[in-house]
């Protein structure tokens, strides 16, 4: 039998689970060797938000033989409109405070009926309003490729522990880049899926007006399709579902997919794209061109700040909805002072809209869908920066003071990432690749839009660009493989 952490080293989730279901590995042996992996690196990373040691143990040990596509592989769920029973349920916010869940939501039960044992919580920003996940309750998620530099948000502490190679995927979420950013910033494979096909309940409905899905960051392309086989489809009393592709998405990855037509874009919106991120998104587009596939240069049909604005709309509105229900459960109203300068700022401006104001912001999302919906009719993806630069120093997008503007707000977080948030507007389908490394050694994606419901195609082109240019075999500093 092969050593259980050089086994976690060098082998993916899915490749993990054929080893349980042959008898030759036990999921108490993969517990025991991630708990002790994340306890290497946590006190450099500050990624969990609570160890669940003793449920995965007691998990491991009551598993079924070989059950599940993901027999016997830890994992961890990330503290985020994700309740996992018995555990804390924070959202990064100290005005939850000690509330613990008593049931999991339905992506947690999928992971767990694959045979996934959870064996923590992940860190968030609070309520995932920041492409940084820096939170006055947890502090900063660290990234290991450089602990001075962001992990990304909001599913930072998610990517930072796959990049660290503690596990080979962790649960996220993704309402405007939540999965995406932290994976490009981390050097990780990020897909969102298309709306409705992931489920959300039974604590929510639709997140954010059906802009949020959950999925997770993994460090390989056919875990994230074979997650997605484990996962995806409709929810007994959803408001409504994406297609399920017809055949497994695992099917997907076995050939290359047909030549396709790519539309490259480089700008939206206001804001500079720096020339470390034109270098990384043009080499992207050569490496498609490289394998087939047809690139044009291209731009996209919308006008970055009054989106931004609409979307905040949704966000304040939603906020301003939880936070008064939060209030509700605990018997007092949530006070200013528990909440941070971010959550303050949005609450101000936009936390008393008008439900005609809400009613037309989501028409406004969904007119920008049909026309992104025709725009795709020309091309099959779109392919530009994940981020418009590097991924940040800690601290920059921690907001502590709250006299900002809101529009001051969403300028400093959207010019960073202009390019994600308008997916999860559209319901399309959107992934981050880790295809560059900048010269200071920070990973930076390539992030790819399809059409929606295409899961496949997506997931098709990025195996075959981890075939074309293979990124696991770099490891971060900040690493929990065994040391010769």
């Amino acid at each position: 039998m092969r050593d259980i952490q050089q086994l976690i080293d060098n082998e993916d989730a899915t490749e993990l689970a054929a080893w349980v279901r042959r008898g030759e590995v036990q999921p108490i042996e993969l517990v025991d060797a991630v708990i002790e992996r994340l306890e290497q690196v946590e006190p450099h990373l500050n990624a969990v938000a609570e160890r669940l040691y003793d449920q995965a143990r007691e998990a491991a040990l009551a598993a079924e033989a070989g059950q599940g596509a993901f027999a016997g592989v830890p994992t961890l769920i990330k503290d985020l409109f994700a309740p996992v029973t018995g555990a804390a349920m924070t959202n990064g916010s100290f005005a939850l405070g000690p509330a613990r869940a008593d049931f999991d939501a339905e992506v947690v039960t999928r992971l767990r009926r694959a045979g996934c044992l959870i064996v923590g919580t992940t860190t968030a920003p609070e309520f995932g309003t920041s492409y940084s996940t820096e939170s006055n309750r947890f502090g900063a998620t660290r990234n290991p490729w450089h602990t001075q530099f962001s992990a990304g948000g909001s599913s930072g502490g998610a990517a930072a522990l796959v990049a660290a190679r503690v596990v080979p995927f962790a649960h996220g979420n993704d309402g405007g880049g939540s999965l995406r950013v932290p994976a490009s910033c981390c050097g990780v494979f990020g897909l969102k899926p298309s709306r409705g096909l992931l489920p959300s309940g039974p604590m929510v409905g639709e997140g954010w007006a059906g802009m949020a899905t959950h999925h997770c960051v993994t460090l390989s392309v056919r875990d994230s399709a074979a997650l997605l086989d484990a996962t995806a489809g409709l929810e007994l009393g959803a408001p409504y579902a994406a297609p399920v592709a017809a055949q497994p998405y695992t099917v997907a990855l076995q050939q290359a997919p047909r030549p396709l037509r790519i539309a490259l874009v480089e700008q939206v919106g206001p804001w500079p794209t720096s020339s470390e991120s034109l270098a990384a998104v043009r080499q992207a587009a050569r490496l498609c061109e490289s394998l087939g596939h047809r690139v044009e240069p291209a731009q996209l049909p919308v006008v970055l700040p009054e989106f931004l604005d609409q979307v905040f709309t949704i966000i304040g509105a939603s906020t301003r909805n939880y936070v008064d229900i939060l209030g509700q459960l605990r018997g007092a109203p949530v006070r200013p002072e528990e909440l941070e300068a971010r959550t303050r700022i949005v609450l101000r401006d936009k936390g008393a809209v008008s439900g005609a104001q809400y009613a037309a912001a989501v028409e406004w999302i969904h007119a920008l869908g049909r026309q992104f919906a025709l725009f795709m009719c020309d091309y099959d993806v779109i392919l530009s920066p994940t981020l418009a630069r590097e991924p940040a120093p800690i601290g920059e997008l921690d907001l502590q003071d709250d006299s900002l503007r809101l529009d001051e707000l969403i300028e400093r977080f959207h010019s960073y990432s202009p390019f994600t948030a308008l997916f999860n507007a559209s319901g399309q389908p959107a992934m981050s690749v880790p295809l560059h490394w900048s010269a200071r050694g920070l990973p930076m994606g390539a992030h790819f839009a399809g059409r929606f419901g295409e899961e496949a195609t997506l997931l098709a082109l990025a195996a075959q660009l981890e075939h074309a240019q293979p990124w696991r075999k770099r490891i971060a500093p900040v690493n929990a493989c065994v040391r010769a």
